[in-house]
C-alpha cells in the first residue's frame, strides 16, 4: 500500500472516529456541562490509551527534547480544539459544524505552503479562497441567524490546522501513540482545571454509556489523526476529511431531528467542490512530474 493511500484511509478512520465521538459527546449536553463531560471522557480513554500502548510495546518515554517540544505545542492546539469545537457542538447542529470544519483542507494547504514550503500554484490558492466564500456563507456573520459559535467552530479550523501541521513534524522516531495519549491527557487536565469552576451533575446510565463510547472512539480519532498525518502528501490526504460532513449529516439527522438550511448545505458543497479541484490539481501536477521525471 503506498504512503499516500494509507494516509488517506487513516484520514477516513479518523473522520469517522472524531464525527461519531462528537454525536456521543452533543448527546450528553442536556445532562451536563463541557468541562465534566470531557474529565469523565478523558479518564477512560487516558488509561484505555495506556494500558492499550503498554500492551503493544508503543508505550516510549526516550522522546527527543526536539520531540517534546513539538508534543507539547501539538497537544495545546488539541486542547483549544477540543474547547471551541465542543463548545460550539454543545449549542449548534452537529451537521453546521462540521459544515464549517470542511474548511481544513483547505486551511492545511495553504499552512503546509506557508511553513513547510509546499508548493501551491495560483490555481490552489484561487480555490482556496473560493472555499473560504464557502466558510462565510455558513457562518454568515451579520446575519439573524449567526452566532457566537460559528465563530468558535471557526476558531477550532485554525486550532486543528497548527495540531496537524505539528504532527507531521514529529520525528520518524516518536510513535503515533506517545503522541496521542499526550494529547489525550492535555484535554483531561484541561477539563479537570476547568471543572473547579462548574458543578458536578448526577450522570445517567445512558450518559454514562455514551461518554464510554466517545472515550474508545477518540482514542481512534487521536491516533488516525497523527499517523495520517505523518505518511503521504498533505494535498492527497486532506480532502478525505470531507468523509466527516457526511457522517455529520446522517447522524444529525437520525439522532437528534436537524438538517442545516439551504445556505449552510450550499457554503458546504462550495467548500468541498474547492476541496476536490486542490485534490485534483495535485493529482494532475504529481503526474506530470512523474512524466517528466
Amino acid at each position: 500500500m503506498s504512503p499516500n493511500l494509507r494516509g488517506a484511509l487513516l484520514m477516513a478512520a479518523c473522520m469517522a472516529a472524531f464525527t461519531f465521538n462528537d454525536a456521543f459527546m452533543k448527546s450528553v449536553s442536556d445532562e451536563m456541562g463541557l468541562y465534566q463531560a470531557l474529565f469523565i471522557r478523558g479518564i477512560a480513554s487516558t488509561l484505555l490509551m495506556v494500558v492499550l500502548a503498554a500492551a503493544t510495546g508503543s508505550l516510549r518515554f526516550g522522546v527527543s527534547r526536539r520531540d517534546w517540544g513539538i508534543i507539547l505545542l501539538r497537544t495545546v492546539a488539541e486542547v483549544a480544539a477540543a474547547f471551541f469545537f465542543l463548545t460550539a457542538l454543545f449549542n449548534m447542529p452537529i451537521a453546521n459544524a462540521s459544515a464549517i470544519m470542511q474548511a481544513l483542507p483547505l486551511t492545511v494547504t495553504l499552512a503546509g505552503a506557508v511553513f513547510l514550503g509546499e508548493a501551491v500554484g495560483w490555481r490552489r490558492l484561487s480555490a482556496i479562497l473560493v472555499g473560504f466564500a464557502g466558510v462565510m456563507l455558513i457562518v454568515r456573520p451579520g446575519a439573524e441567524g449567526f452566532t457566537i459559535y460559528s465563530v468558535y467552530v471557526v476558531l477550532a479550523v485554525l486550532s486543528v490546522t497548527a495540531r496537524d501541521l505539528a504532527a507531521r513534524a514529529v520525528s520518524v522516531e516518536t510513535s503515533s501513540m506517545t503522541v496521542a495519549i499526550a494529547a489525550s491527557l492535555g484535554v483531561w487536565v484541561f477539563a479537570g482545571v476547568g471543572l473547579l469552576g462548574e458543578e458536578w451533575q448526577p450522570v445517567s446510565t445512558g450518559g454514562f454509556l455514551s461518554l464510554m463510547g466517545a472515550s474508545v472512539l477518540i482514542i481512534g480519532g487521536y491516533f488516525f489523526s497523527t499517523a495520517a498525518m505523518r505518511v503521504g502528501d498533505i494535498a492527497f490526504i486532506a480532502p478525505f476529511r470531507y468523509t466527516s460532513l457526511l457522517w455529520a449529516l446522517l447522524l444529525g439527522l437520525v439522532l437528534f431531528g436537524e438538517w442545516p438550511d439551504g445556505l449552510t448545505l450550499l457554503g458546504g458543497a462550495i467548500v468541498i467542490a474547492t476541496g476536490i479541484f486542490t485534490f485534483h490539481r495535485e493529482r494532475k501536477l504529481a503526474l506530470k512530474a512523474g512524466e517528466c521525471a
